[in-house]
């Protein structure tokens, strides 16, 4: 069985749509990563940090889940990192109403020295140098995904540049891809992306889907129509769990298997955008999944006779 490296933010968050509000609820891309790759039988973890003020039926919730939580330091008289938004009416665009970093800001992880020999490592949205402190303490890993967003690119350019440069994959949205590289087009963003270290570029583009690039090869996975979308965030977190899980349970990182592990990823982030928060995530069974990738499949397949 592989092991799973999952490092990325243990949250509270407080979210309003134009469909409802909540209080503070779970939330965090190692939380939205982990609860996505656990519908895969693969070994993983979570490191991160919170306060003692996180209640211990959301790390039972981990627990049950099958995700190793002995990476997730429990500060004592620390608040756990908070952030609230508001989100738009076309559900793309959404404003940041408050950020509390609390244990966050002193956060240096520790990985397990169960999982420092882990094959599959999925980097979070973290300070590039928290990614860069981790990817020191594994040993060889098969493959190792990054994300991060352009918040690092506008204060660390040059510490996301090194880390970049030491990543087999990057995960990252349309505009994200577009700032990085200095190119409107993602043809052209992808492959300076490319010349920065990963081997593959998967590019977000939201309700349109995600594209995967390898040198000279392009995939596109479309994002399945919904009936009804409640709150889009950790969606982004949600398809790099299923990315990643499906990888690490077929030990396959070929370009053909990516274009599965692509729709896998987008399959899983189509149910996280349904309810509030991880709502939809915790009560996911491997029925209703296989289910929605029948949708897919009948989405995307064609028969047609070519000269």
């Amino acid at each position: 069985m592989s092991k799973l490296l999952i490092v990325g933010t243990v949250a509270f968050d407080a979210i309003e749509t134009p469909f409802g509000k909540t209080d503070k609820i779970l939330g965090g891309a190692g939380t939205y990563i982990g609860l996505s790759a656990a519908n895969f039988d693969i070994d993983s973890a979570v490191v991160s940090v919170v306060g003692d003020d996180f209640p211990h039926e959301y790390l039972d919730l981990m627990k049950n889940n099958n995700i190793d939580i002995e990476g997730i330091e429990v500060v004592k008289g620390g608040k756990t990192f908070f952030w609230s938004g508001r989100y738009h009416n076309d559900l793309n665009s959404r404003d940041t109403l408050d950020t509390q970093l609390n244990v966050l800001a002193d956060f240096n992880p520790v990985v397990p020295n169960n999982y420092k020999d882990s094959e599959y490592v999925m980097l979070g949205n973290l300070h590039p140098l928290v990614q860069l402190s981790v990817l020191e303490q594994v040993e060889k890993p098969k493959l190792v995904v990054l994300d991060t967003m352009n918040f690092w690119m506008d204060n660390t350019p040059q510490d996301l540049d090194k880390v970049i440069a030491k990543v087999d994959v990057i995960t990252i949205n349309d505009e994200e891809a577009r700032q990085l590289s200095g190119e409107y087009s993602l043809v052209k963003a992808a492959r300076k992306i490319a010349e920065m270290g990963p081997k593959y570029i998967v590019i977000k583009k939201g309700e349109h889907g995600a594209l995967l690039f390898h040198e000279d090869q392009i995939f596109h996975a479309p994002a399945l129509p919904l009936e009804e979308v409640f709150d889009p965030t950790g969606a982004g977190d949600t398809f790099a769990g299923g990315f990643i899980g499906y990888l690490a349970r077929t030990n396959d990182i070929s370009f053909e298997n990516m274009k599965n592990a692509v729709i896998y990823g987008s399959n899983l982030a189509s149910f996280c955008v349904e309810k509030f928060g991880t709502e939809r995530m915790q009560k996911l069974s491997r029925e209703e999944v296989n289910e929605r990738l029948h949708d897919f499949k009948k989405l995307t397949h064609f028969e047609t006779k070519l000269d």
